[in-house]
């Protein structure tokens, strides 16, 4: 489904001495992530929904 990025890592570079397009960049892979992550976890939800629909919520 969705195409597994490495983590980033640190590559000895700190924000300060990123240019302003590695900047851009690097929040355009940090963004992709989270909507992977966000993605990710509706699915879970809704397959827990179901499931407690199915068999019942535990407490």
């Amino acid at each position: 489904m969705f195409e597994e990025e490495p983590i980033l890592t640190n590559r000895g570079q700190t924000l300060d001495q990123m240019s302003i397009d590695e900047l851009h960049s690097r929040i355009s892979v940090l963004r992709g992530q989270i909507e992977a992550c966000e993605a990710e976890l509706k699915r879970k939800e809704a397959q827990k929904s179901a499931a407690d629909a199915l068999f019942g919520e535990k407490s």
